[in-house]
């Protein structure tokens, strides 16, 4: 029954991005989570369920929750944050004669942000918000499958370490998604971790990036202490 009590926990945790931010950050109480969650878990079950076995599946899951280990904790807390504001982006279709656009324009901005994302069946510019009207018009009306202005770009650089430590992209990732913010775009480029998302969600992404990394250097700091 534990078993089960404790599966339907981490189930219905896994599916709350407050709760699991909770519980890495340890603002969260694990009676009044369990109590949260204790009619959930007694309608799945189909009958009553004692409190303390729900308390002891929270604080079984929150392990699961805890991304700064090892040489991820390091990592992490070596990287540093950049933000660049006045973002946009547009996203065509990939074709022959978009491609050659795309490179021509990247020859005619060279001293510009530029970032280009190329996929399978597209290809996704992000630039200075001030080209926009001139970028936009490159391309055709038709070939265009999305366009957005006022976005932001936040740059993690970290040391050469991420290259060969699985885990670190993911720990940047999920600090954001579980403020509910929504990426925009992400990519990575050599040691750059790079997020693109909306000018209101900056100052919370930046928020949540600078806690994940102070919470690593106060890992370090004590594990290089002892």
């Amino acid at each position: 029954m534990v078993n089960s009590i404790s599966k339907i926990v981490q189930n219905i945790i896994d599916g709350d991005l407050s709760l699991q931010d909770a519980l890495q950050r340890d603002y969260g109480n694990y009676s009044a989570i369990a109590r949260m969650l204790k009619p959930k878990v007694e309608e799945f079950l189909g009958h009553d369920v004692k409190l303390e076995s729900i308390i002891t599946s929270v604080k079984r899951a929150k392990a699961g929750y805890k991304l700064l280990r090892g040489k991820i904790t390091r990592v992490v807390a070596g990287s540093v944050i950049n933000i660049r504001t006045d973002v946009a982006k547009i996203s065509v279709e990939k074709t022959k004669r978009n491609l050659e656009k795309m490179r021509k324009t990247l020859a005619d901005f060279p001293e510009e942000f530029f970032q280009v994302i190329e996929g399978i069946s597209a290809i996704t510019l992000i630039f200075d918000q001030k080209l926009f009207n001139e970028i936009y018009s490159i391309f055709r009306e038709k070939e265009i499958l999305d366009k957005r202005q006022s976005l932001a770009t936040i740059f993690i650089r970290s040391s050469d370490e991420i290259i060969d430590t699985p885990g670190c992209v993911l720990a940047f990732y999920n600090a954001v998604s579980r403020r509910h913010i929504n990426m925009e775009e992400t990519m990575s480029c050599f040691t750059d971790t790079i997020i693109v998302l909306g000018m209101e969600d900056v100052s919370k992404a930046f928020a949540a990036l600078t806690d994940l990394i102070t919470e690593a250097r106060k890992q370090s700091e004590g594990t290089s202490g002892k």
